[in-house]
């Protein structure tokens, strides 16, 4: 995928009367947690506090960490999990979940948090309309790492993913490790043949296998299934999924088992075929009561590359064995499978083939169900926050401005839309519509008009100067309240 070397960033279409209006937060690289209006002003930044992602509280509360285990030793290891207030204050925290003596640092405790926590009161960690997260007791569920030994997978060592349910004081109440379950997992014969031998070797902490790359963990929360009888389905069993092994699934709260999965052979099944291979996705997660499509299960598809089994020309050692050059938002009914309701190349416009790529954000990424039925898709390797209509009517669209200087991206992780209510110490802002830029007549200044030849600058005349009377220079700080 290639993109041009200069274009909008911020705002850059806002359809008012289409859109569910709101805040927008999400972790504006080395920065900190930012929040933006719907007409892209920055109306927040919470300096360091960084996300992975950034959840915001009604009343102004904002969850992140406020650091990063040096990936000499890790990968992915945020030390902490903290809640702070609109000031920045810090008043929740919890780091108790392994003591680390790492060889030239400080021993410390840290939380290993990484991908993704919810707060009790709310199963997905986004607005929902009855289901407001605690901000001052409650319980939080938290995505952590921990490594271990595990001779049945890989004499490798691997990092593991574990979810810990941790009350207010600190204490971790409840644990469950991905590890334990290798059996429930379903590989096939070749795929634990390359599990074996390689489970996914990264450099950081010496070289570990990240054999499962857990990104992904919600709540279920009350559902329609589990209503009807359906005991996979109970409210306090968590959803998730694991980019590296193209598995998505439900882990019981009481047993600990996976009474829910799909994947990784997406061949096993009529169903599974029609469903299509999902590749290194996200964000998967069950539509809460009280929002369009409730119950449906809800994933950004990224395609790139995952996955363990047979060898082919685009995987000649068999890891990342499935391969696809574009994604998909998706929406299904986790009984039968069917697609209810998705965001494909063809559904955003791009409708030949050679032209899916276009849409296409291989890591990261996440999509919200709105109030109104809209879907809030974050198309991360890229930095854009989209929000569309039930008919794929683009009515939002920000670009993020800021770029890493390690890495050098404007990549956003995960944005969450939630209401301006949530924010009471902010003054509402003013929503004003921006119109979509015919970018076939749009040009910078000094650039040559449409059907126009540049013109050179001599005596008398004067250069084609374009829109640049429309152009404004606007300081970052200024707009920052």
């Amino acid at each position: 995928m290639t993109y041009p070397s200069i274009y909008p960033t911020g705002a850059t279409i806002y359809n008012p009367d289409k859109c569910w209006n709101g805040y927008t937060i999400y972790q504006a690289r080395e920065l900190g947690a930012l929040l933006v209006d719907m007409n892209g002003s920055e109306v927040k930044l919470w300096k360091g506090l960084h996300g992975f992602p950034n959840q915001i509280l009604p009343g102004g509360y904002v969850m992140g960490h406020t650091g990063l285990r040096p990936t000499a030793f890790s990968s992915q290891d945020q030390t902490d999990l903290v809640q702070v207030d609109f000031n920045g204050k810090i008043v929740w925290k919890f780091d108790k979940w392994e003591f680390i003596e790492d060889p030239g640092e400080k021993p410390r405790w840290m939380a290993r948090q990484h991908h993704d926590f919810q707060r009790q009161g709310n199963p997905v960690g986004y607005y929902v309309p009855g289901m407001d997260p605690c901000v001052d007791c409650g319980n939080t569920w938290i995505l952590s790492h921990k490594n271990v030994i595990k001779k049945e997978i890989s004499d490798k060592r691997l990092l593991d993913d574990v979810f810990l349910e941790v009350n207010w004081e600190g204490d971790v109440v409840w644990e469950w490790s991905c590890s334990d379950h290798f059996e429930e997992l379903d590989f096939s014969e070749e795929a634990r043949n390359i599990l074996a031998r390689n489970p996914n070797m990264v450099s950081s902490g010496g070289g570990m296998g990240d054999w499962m790359h857990i990104n992904c963990m919600s709540l279920l929360g009350p559902n329609r299934w589990y209503d009807g009888g359906d005991q996979r389905f109970h409210p306090d069993n968590i959803i998730w999924d694991a980019r590296e092994s193209n598995i998505l699934a439900i882990t019981s709260k009481k047993t600990g088992e996976i009474v829910w999965k799909v994947g990784p052979d997406y061949n096993a099944s009529k169903a599974l075929k029609k469903l299509g291979w999902i590749i290194g996705q996200h964000h998967t997660h069950m539509i809460p009561r009280g929002l369009p499509g409730e119950g449906n299960i809800l994933v950004y598809d990224n395609g790139g590359w995952a996955g363990y089994g047979a060898p082919n020309p685009g995987a000649l050692m068999g890891i990342k064995n499935a391969l696809r050059d574009y994604s998909r938002v998706l929406e299904f009914d986790p009984v039968t499978l069917e697609i209810v309701w998705q965001h494909t190349p063809k559904e955003a416009g791009l409708l030949h083939p050679t032209d899916s790529n276009r849409y296409y954000s291989p890591f990261i990424s996440s999509a919200q169900r709105l109030p109104n039925g809209n879907t809030l898709i974050t198309e991360g390797s890229g930095g854009r926050v989209i929000e569309v209509t039930p008919e794929h009517e683009l009515v939002w669209e920000y670009i993020t401005p800021y770029w890493g200087s390690l890495l050098h991206m404007n990549m956003i992780y995960r944005a969450y839309r939630v209401p301006y209510e949530w924010v009471p110490q902010l003054e509402r802002p003013k929503q004003t519509p921006i119109r979509p830029i015919d970018v076939t007549t749009f040009r910078v200044p000094g650039a040559a008009a449409p059907g126009h030849r540049q013109v050179t600058e001599v005596e008398g005349v004067e250069p084609y100067q374009g829109d640049a009377a429309l152009c404004v220079q606007v300081d970052v700080e200024t707009e920052r309240k």
